[in-house]
C-alpha cells in the first residue's frame, strides 16, 4: 500500500512539473492542434475539443479518434520537443517562447515547433545551424525540466 501511495504522489508531482513547464494555452497543448496530424498529414490540423487525451497532466486534442488512439500507443513519439516551446529560442537563449503551431519541422521522428510572427520566422534561423541549436536546446531543456 505504501508503494502505491508513493507512486501516486510521485506521479502527481511529475504531472505538476510537466504542466508548469509545458507550453499550455487555454488548458491544452499546442494551442489545440493535433500532434499526430503533423506526422500523418505533414501539416498543422486543429484538434476537436471533444476528442482529447491526457498525457502526464497535459491535455492534447485530436482531429480524429484514430489520431487519439495512435497517440495513446506512443505519446512520447508525438509530443512536441521542449514542451512545445520554440525550438530555436530554446537553443539560442534557453528561453520559453510561444510558437506558431503551423510553423514546425519533423526531424529524427520528433516534432519541433517555432515562433513565426512579425516577419520573424525562427525556423529559418534554426535551419542555418540546426545541429548546434539542437544540441544547445537539448541541454537547456534538461536544465529547465528538472
Amino acid at each position: 500500500m505504501l508503494s502505491f501511495v508513493v507512486s501516486m504522489t510521485f506521479g502527481q508531482a511529475s504531472d505538476a512539473i510537466r504542466k508548469k513547464n509545458f507550453n499550455i494555452s487555454d488548458g491544452v497543448a499546442i494551442s489545440g492542434y493535433d500532434p499526430v496530424a503533423y506526422f500523418t498529414q505533414s501539416k498543422a490540423v486543429k484538434g476537436d475539443s471533444k476528442i482529447t487525451a491526457v498525457q502526464g497532466g497535459v491535455i492534447y486534442r485530436f482531429a480524429t479518434e484514430a489520431d487519439k488512439e495512435t497517440f495513446q500507443k506512443n505519446p512520447s513519439g508525438y509530443e512536441p520537443q521542449y514542451g512545445g516551446w520554440c525550438a530555436y529560442a530554446m537553443g539560442n537563449t534557453g528561453e520559453k517562447v510561444e510558437v506558431d503551431p503551423a510553423t514546425f519541422k519533423i526531424m529524427g521522428g520528433k516534432l519541433y515547433l517555432f515562433y513565426n510572427k512579425f516577419f520573424n520566422n525562427t525556423l529559418k534561423s534554426w535551419n542555418k545551424d540546426e545541429a548546434g541549436l539542437k544540441a544547445k536546446a537539448d541541454r537547456n531543456w534538461t536544465n529547465i525540466f528538472k
